[in-house]
């Protein structure tokens, strides 16, 4: 009987049944030791069984909590016969979790898609529960794992419940449900069975403060030495309680627990194998199993409470911990967790025992455990005698700190390095976890200075560094960078084309530098996936949106077939800023939203707002202030560009000429971002800005610059827009036709509805009416293809006065796609283009169920009942 749990019960009901709805979800029981979480885990977990769900149950170890994917081992290791049904990507990446010998697992969250995929096969054959207890303990690795999975359950018939102390174990995005104390007639009702007098009775209420492990405690202690401790806090009182039981129990018994809260998992072969070496048996376990503190099974030691463990392992002194610790990784058969006892054992140098804490850090930095390799890292350096190897154990254990999300402890680690090691080769090979972190901290030049002084010194990292130096110097706007990486990988015979073409940006010699960049997209086409990163981002620079495209969306597909889960946001990110470019705003939302929503579930903050970027633009073009103006309020600085392009857009727009140029005069500054292809799109902005403002001058300069980057890039779109410009300012008729002949061989709508709009109105004040209504419709019916309101109105606005009144009223066609959110819409893509539900999800990190809801509620909106019927339509 559970009491004062109605609210809780009530929750954790809805959500199973839900469950057995088709209705998956999540839930966080959040609260203090002895609450009742467990008991309620206990409850659910029966009525969940008694209605025919399959349950699976995990519980958290606190002495494993730094063991890789410990946790995440005893919560699929009943059902490893599934993993052969996984995608080979993610079928591999669990064998490496549950000890086979497979390649190394390249994405640290392909774990957590591998086992949604897993949690929602098991569920086709029935609802699945999954429940785990004290998570404050799971490791990280399969904390990222569950948590991954649990945020991205929608229709795959699984729930799943963690219970968690009330420090660790941060879970945003799920809900949380902390467990009440007891008032004081339940905590009667509690006590009832004891048979305490009232004084007594009311005197351990108000010590336990509504805690129900407490009040059994407590009350079974009053009960037998009414004269009993009153400690300060519950969780002493608790702890207090239980030392006094364990010290009353036989020296061998003490001893027997002892080793039980040492391992941890309750391996009863294990723990005896490793007693035996001091004299304990099996027999030695009887007076604490009497006494109601354990529960062993044939194969298993279970504290009834995970405190009591605590207070079986914090009442023994240091010499017995030691020597149960050495015991039992002498006793272990498994080298990691030989490794986990062994710093435990270990008080002094010893390099043999530093080697083995290696070989299991680079077994885990195998399976992505990268925090726990990590740690593995630093009892290694701890460990170790040498000063140089030790300083290089830091610094991997920087590395995977980094790998593994924690910039703060990569810092920390990296500094405590640098203080250990003046040696030059030493000191590069921390240079670039240390810029990496600086980089992400702001301090981009910094960062950039550090790998060009200190790449000389890493043999075999000089080129890598000079090139993600230059990186950082262009983002940072530091022109000597580039130039400097430029030429240090010249004289190391390392020539990169896109580095050297950057340097030539830098200084402004465009004629030097985009054939460079043409040279790097060139050598992408089929090279090196770091060659075709590399041509990605050249042709980006270079403004070639045929090119930039094709490779994007390259980079989206390597990503979701190698299962590279952390570096898809990314690259969906760069695809749909080339999506807005060609006018395809609900591709672009469905790819934002997709890594938007990839990048929360992995913990990504900064790409999350960086992302706004790319809706904040859609929304300037639309005319929608309000979304644009919140969007760009979170976009980081190293996304200025972006978010100070869309606001003046949305001024320019509205006719705030002076607003709309000075944030662009203000955004450009100096540095190199200013040659990056979105820049440069925004000179076109500036020229209409100071044209209107009859200020021409003010634009002079940048208009100047991007006709020669035009000139020199030769892309149809730019040429377009450099002709427009100089039409705008000396108001020649033969840049406008120019402009509006290489817009047909160019792939930017917008600009191209821009063009004629302007080349319209010119028209108009020409008093040529008859072409003006020509050249004005074509804009009209790009912009209203686009649902660029306030451009479209402009161009019926220009229409009604070249003497065409018919378009006054026209409204904007219904896209069927519209009705489908961003998910639906790549979800009926893939189907129409022949693909399964499990291929479809396989690539968009979804559960085939979820893919199949999503093509349910698309068919209705689409008039379709089927996937047949869903590939004749036009999907474009």
């Amino acid at each position: 009987m559970l009491y004062g749990r109605s609210t809780e019960l009530a929750a954790l009901d809805e959500l199973t049944a839900g469950a057995r709805e088709g209705r998956s979800g999540a839930l966080v029981l959040r609260g203090e030791a002895g609450i009742g979480k467990t008991a309620l885990l206990d409850r659910t977990a029966q009525s969940a069984s008694a209605s025919g769900m399959r349950v699976l149950r995990v519980t958290g170890v606190e002495p494993e909590a730094d063991l890789a994917f410990g946790g995440l081992v005893q919560l699929l290791w009943p059902v490893q016969d599934r993993l052969d049904g996984l995608p080979e990507p993610q079928a591999d990446a669990l064998r490496a979790v549950l000890g086979a010998t497979r390649p190394p697992t390249r994405d640290r969250f392909l774990t957590g898609l591998a086992v949604l995929t897993l949690l929602a096969d098991l569920a086709e054959q029935g609802p699945l529960l999954c429940l785990v207890d004290d998570a404050q303990w799971l490791d990280q690795a399969t904390s990222d794992a569950l948590l991954f999975a649990a945020r991205r359950l929608a229709a795959e018939q699984v729930a799943m419940v963690f219970a968690t102390r009330d420090e660790g174990f941060a879970a945003p995005g799920l809900t949380e449900l902390r467990p009440s104390r007891l008032d004081t007639g339940d905590a009667v009702s509690l006590l009832a069975d004891l048979g305490l007098p009232p004084a007594l009775r009311d005197q351990v209420i108000a010590e336990s403060a509504g805690n129900p492990l407490a009040l059994i405690e407590f009350g079974a202690a009053r009960r037998d030495d009414p004269g009993s401790f009153t400690p300060v806090t519950v969780a002493d009182r608790v702890l207090s309680s239980y030392r006094t039981q364990i010290a009353a129990l036989p020296e061998k018994t003490r001893l027997a627990l002892l080793f039980a809260a040492a391992e941890g998992r309750g391996d009863l072969p294990l723990q005896m194998k490793a007693a035996r070496t001091l004299g304990v048996g099996l027999e030695d376990l009887e007076d604490a199993e009497r006494a109601g503190l354990i529960q062993v099974t044939e194969s298993t030691v279970v504290f009834r409470h995970p405190l009591i463990g605590t207070a079986a392992y914090q009442g023994a002194v240091l010499a017995r911990r030691i020597a149960v610790h050495q015991a039992l990784a002498d006793a272990a058969d498994d080298p990691d967790c030989r490794a986990r006892h062994l710093p435990l054992a270990t008080t002094s140098p010893d390099d043999e025992v530093a080697s083995e804490l290696v070989a299991a850090a680079e077994r885990a930095a195998d399976r992505s455990a990268y925090a726990a390799a990590s740690l593995l890292h630093q009892q290694a350096a701890r460990l170790t005698p040498d000063r140089r190897a030790q300083v290089r154990r830091l610094t991997d254990a920087a590395t995977c700190a980094l790998n593994a999300g924690h910039a703060g402890q990569a810092r920390d680690l990296a500094e405590q390095a640098e203080r250990s090691s003046p040696e030059p080769e030493d000191l590069a090979r921390l240079a670039p976890v240390r810029a990496a972190v600086m980089f992400e901290s702001g301090e981009r030049r910094e960062a950039a200075r550090l790998l060009l002084r200190t790449h000389a010194a890493g043999p075999g990292l000089g080129p890598a560094m000079l090139r993600t130096g230059a990186t950082y110097g262009w983002f940072a706007g530091d022109a000597d960078s580039v130039r400097e990486a430029a030429e240090r990988l010249a004289s190391l015979g390392e020539a990169d084309p896109m580095v050297e073409g950057m340097a030539h940006l830098v200084d402004d010699d465009y004629a030097r530098g985009l054939p460079l960049l043409e040279r790097a997209v060139a050598a992408g086409q089929d090279g090196s996936d770091a060659a075709r990163t590399r041509a990605l981002h050249s042709a980006i620079l270079l403004g070639d949106d045929a090119a930039a495209m094709e490779l994007a969306a390259a980079e989206v597909a390597r990503c979701r077939a190698q299962g590279l889960i952390g570096a898809l946001p990314q690259a969906l990110h760069l695809l749909a800023e080339r999506q807005v470019l060609a006018g395809a705003h609900r591709d672009a939302e469905a790819s934002v939203a997709e890594a938007v929503e990839i990048a929360r579930d992995t913990g990504l903050r900064e790409r999350v707002a960086w992302l706004g970027g790319v809706p904040a633009r859609i929304a300037a073009i639309e005319g929608d202030e309000r979304r644009c103006r919140d969007l760009v309020r979170d976009v980081p600085d190293v996304g200025r560009v972006a978010g100070e392009s869309a606001l003046s857009l949305l001024e320019l727009a509205r006719g705030d000429y002076e607003a709309a140029l000075g944030r662009l005069e203000t955004a450009a500054g100096p540095g190199p971002q200013r040659h990056m292809a979105m820049a440069m799109a925004t000179v076109a902005d500036q020229v209409e800005a100071a044209v209107r403002l009859g200020q021409s001058g003010r634009a002079e300069r940048p208009m100047r610059a991007f006709e020669a980057w035009a000139r020199a890039g030769r892309q149809p779109w730019a040429l377009a827009v450099a002709h427009r410009c100089r039409a705008l300012v000396d108001g020649r008729e033969e840049d406008y036709r120019e402009a509006v002949r290489l817009h047909g061989q160019g792939r930017r709508p917008f600009e191209r509805a821009r063009t004629a709009l302007l080349y319209g109105e010119w028209l108009r004040r020409a008093r040529r009416r008859s072409e003006a209504r020509d050249t004005l419709r074509s804009a009209l019916e790009d912009f209203e293809g686009l649902r660029a309101v306030p451009w479209a109105e402009r161009a019926r606005a220009e229409l009604r006065a070249a003497g065409d009144a018919t378009t006054s009223a026209k409204a904007t066609a219904e896209n069927v796609l519209d009705r489908l959110t961003p998910q639906e819409l790549q979800v009926v893509r893939l189907a129409a283009d022949g693909n399964s539900s499990r291929e479809i999800a396989a690539q968009l990190f979804l559960s085939r169920r979820t893919v199949e809801h999503h093509l349910y509620k698309a068919y209705p909106k689409l008039g379709v009942g089927s996937r047949r019927e869903l590939a004749r339509l036009n999907l474009v």
